[in-house]
């Protein structure tokens, strides 16, 4: 499912960060180190556009795919012999009920404040696609993060081999007129690299635990900073220990 676009500061601000680092990294780092018109140059500049499409079509998708709605008409079966157990409040022991929304929550839905509607295993709000990540978009959001790593690394690379080159040849005075490009492209690409990679390593983690980021860190963004957390969740109807010990005992 499609959703409606809406202009937006910080996904502007991505679209341009992009469109100035594939343009550096063609047009300058690789030009300068290995020439656009060499076998190398020509390898190098189709090998990043690929990474950098792939970037940019996985992160249009994060935009505009709906992270996932609760159905109107979902209500839970405490009957269904295929889910043993449910999700509960912590307060009073009842089935997770939205007020806001007027239905019942399945298992790992939120209701996001910004989206003001329950999303189906909601993992944040990320400001960065104007979108949560939820359940139907997750696997491209995680998707673009991973090419995005892979293209600023690229990028850091061939901007440190095109400083390297212009040194080797003494090509001073060259390199003097590109040096506000040099700066301003090291100033993105260092800090980028560094956060999409924890960003990235962060979400492996979470996908070798099954886990979201509200289960791990808490439904408040301002508790995420914190080193603890009591709102760690147990997974309840996803593939957890639970369904092991289960399956252990039922086959004895």
């Amino acid at each position: 499912m499609k959703r409606g676009f809406s202009f937006s500061l910080p996904v502007t601000v991505v679209v341009s960060a992009i469109a100035f680092i594939y343009f550096c990294t063609v047009f300058i780092f690789i030009d300068r180190w290995l020439g656009l018109m060499t076998s190398p140059g020509i390898m190098n500049a189709v090998a990043f556009t690929g990474v950098a499409v792939m970037c940019v079509f996985n992160y249009g998708f994060a935009i505009v795919t709906d992270p996932g709605r609760v159905p109107s008409t979902f209500t839970p079966d405490i009957e269904d012999s295929e889910v043993p157990i449910h999700e509960i409040k912590r307060k009073g022991g009842d089935l997770r009920y939205c007020q806001k929304c007027s239905h019942f929550k399945p298992p790992r839905a939120h209701h996001c404040r910004v989206c003001k509607r329950c999303v189906l295993r909601m993992d944040h709000h990320c400001i960065w696609i104007n979108n949560c990540v939820g359940h139907a978009n997750y696997k491209v959001f995680f998707i673009f993060v991973v090419y995005a790593v892979i293209a600023c690394i690229y990028s850091l690379v061939l901007l440190v081999g095109s400083l390297t080159n212009d040194s080797q040849n003494d090509e001073r005075q060259s390199a003097d007129s590109f040096r506000t490009v040099y700066v301003i492209s090291g100033l993105l690409l260092v800090p980028l690299s560094v956060a999409l990679s924890v960003l990235l390593g962060w979400h492996i983690y979470l996908i070798l635990q099954n886990k979201t980021t509200i289960e791990v860190l808490g439904p408040s963004i301002f508790g995420w900073i914190c080193p603890t957390s009591r709102d760690i969740g147990n997974g309840l109807r996803f593939r957890t220990a639970y369904d092991g010990i289960s399956a252990a005992s039922t086959s004895k």
